[in-house]
């Protein structure tokens, strides 16, 4: 029987290598025991000659044996059965040459027949078996006839010969049972493979953004969708602190949170800081601290197809409050006027018209934030210096508002900063975000200064503008809904002015992005797109 390469190419040749190496350490310790125990009973003491040159030829045998094993050149059973025979024919004259089977050199047999079995049928290890049984038994009757070895010697052939079937049936049929139990060894790393080649798939082409993050913070596992998130730079094995910063702060910050208190969304910019991205957390493992999953959804294409919906029905209901609202109201907002004119009204009645014609004041700022959102796409957009332009929009805020010269400041490291905006939105985005900013720092003492200030974004180059306040800062259970229409935690206020705000800078390519401030009050900032990337 053939070795079967394609069964169990390797335990073949791991067995075929011990094999030789039974070869040549049998020789040499046959030599060591003659040349050191002269005088010992057994060991080549029947031929002295016919010892010492079939260890040699049995050594030289053996080196052949390696090399064709090692250049792999010669068919499996020529590399198995041809140095078995060898095996069988030389441990035979070692043996006749030391007197016959009482010399104990039969048990040498044992191993080359074992592996012989381990390595085919077992048909092919009994007829192995056999054929060293044979040898035992006409070297055992050589040394008999030509040597007058004892008769004992036969008796003993035969165990050796027993043992040799044995040892043959027992090692080819454990053989057949490990070749069965490594084929499906195999078979089962073949579906792990295949299922570990499938989830990487799977992973890689989902629509979902995953990045795996292990407790040293780097990155494990990261695919496509994730990657054109963070950057090229987001490889398996990078630092997530040096890719993402505020990725890896959300991180620790979601590990230090008890498990029953962790809130598993987090904002964050992407690295061009061009999109606003949604982060949820789930640990991996039960470690500490753990391996940790993250989910990244970009919400600006889910935003804009909700801000999108939201407008259509904004922009079909702006028509109708234009005409059944805002004529109405102008209506009663005249008559109060014309009411509280009355020279003799009591002061009851001329505070119940302060009332009617504030509030109807109010519904038409609402009309006319309404109405505005209708006419949003019309775009005009320019390259603007930041610097000089912010310098302007901060003098005619404090000239228009009557405020005092500290009580907006202007920082601005760069004038030569550019951006590519309307010039007419960037006044209208800012002038919301500075008359929000003033009225909440009124609530805190001092009135502290509102803050203006013109800069870029890390590495990305990104320029922004953002203004930021010493107020009472936004509740966390309210970022989320700063943004969405009417949505006001200050009274009298419309809450349209931030939802403005940001569709007036996504219509120029800009977002609009919250983050508090250190040390109390809020900071809203708006980052343009990449000036390396402006149509001209």
């Amino acid at each position: 029987m053939q070795i079967s390469e394609a069964d169990s190419p390797e335990l073949s040749w791991r067995i075929l290598r011990l094999l030789n190496l039974f070869r040549l350490v049998v020789p040499v310790g046959a030599l060591l025991l003659y040349f050191t125990a002269p005088h010992s009973r057994f060991v080549g003491a029947a031929d002295p000659l016919l010892f010492v040159t079939t260890a040699i030829a049995y050594f030289a045998a053996a080196l052949g044996s390696i090399a064709a094993l090692r250049e792999r050149a010669l068919s499996a059973p020529v590399t198995t059965y041809l140095p078995v025979i060898a095996d069988i024919v030389a441990i035979t004259l070692l043996m006749y040459a030391s007197g016959g089977a009482e010399s104990g050199l039969a048990l040498l047999l044992l191993v080359p027949v074992g592996g012989v079995a381990m390595l085919s049928s077992v048909r092919a290890a009994l007829l192995t078996a056999a054929g060293a049984t044979l040898a035992l038994l006409g070297g055992q009757m050589a040394a008999w006839t030509q040597q007058g070895a004892s008769a004992i010697g036969f008796a003993q052939a035969g165990y050796y010969g027993a043992i040799l079937f044995l040892l043959a049936a027992s090692a080819a049929f454990l053989a057949g049972q490990l070749r069965a139990t490594e084929a499906a060894v195999r078979q089962r790393e073949v579906d792990l493979a295949n299922l570990s080649e499938l989830s990487e798939y799977i992973v890689q082409h989902l629509r979902e953004s995953i990045v795996v993050i292990d407790s040293t913070d780097r990155i494990r596992l990261i695919n496509e969708s994730a990657r054109e998130i963070l950057g090229p730079e987001a490889t398996p094995g990078a630092l997530v602190g040096e890719i993402s910063p505020r990725l890896l702060y959300l991180t620790e910050q979601w590990r230090r949170e008890p498990e029953g208190a962790r809130q598993n969304r987090a904002l964050f910019l992407t690295s061009d800081a061009s999109r606003e991205i949604e982060a949820h957390f789930a640990p991996l493992g039960s470690v500490r601290p753990p391996p940790v999953i993250a989910f990244l959804e970009d919400t600006s294409r889910l935003a804009e197809r909700v801000q999108q919906t939201k407008l259509a029905a904004l922009g079909r209901l702006s028509a109708s409050i234009a005409h059944e609202i805002r004529n109405p109201v102008g209506a009663m907002s005249h008559a109060a006027q014309l009411l509280g004119e009355t020279a003799d009204l009591p002061a009851e009645d001329r505070r119940l018209t302060e009332i009617i014609t504030s509030n109807a004041a109010r519904v038409s700022t609402i009309v006319s934030n309404v109405l505005q959102l209708g006419r949003r796409e019309v775009t005009r957009p320019e390259r603007v210096f930041l610097g000089d332009w912010s310098t302007s929009f901060v003098r005619e805020l404090v000239a228009t508002l009557e405020l005092e010269a500290d009580r907006v400041t202007l920082a601005v490291p760069d004038v030569d900063i550019e951006g590519r905006v309307d010039p007419s939105h960037l006044r209208q985005i800012l002038w919301n975000l500075c008359d929000n900013a003033l009225r909440y720092s009124e609530q805190t003492d001092g009135h502290p200064p509102v803050e203006v200030r013109v800069g870029r974004i890390g590495a990305a180059g990104r320029p922004f503008v953002e203004v930021a306040d010493r107020g009472p800062g936004i509740p966390p259970g309210s970022v989320e809904r700063i943004f969405e229409p009417f949505f006001t935690e200050r009274k009298g206020g419309t809450g349209l002015g931030l939802f403005i705000a940001r569709e007036l800078a996504q219509c120029n390519g800009a977002v609009l992005v919250y983050e508090p401030r250190g040390g109390g009050g809020s900071i809203f900032r708006v980052v343009f797109s990449d000036p390396q990337r402006w149509e001209l």
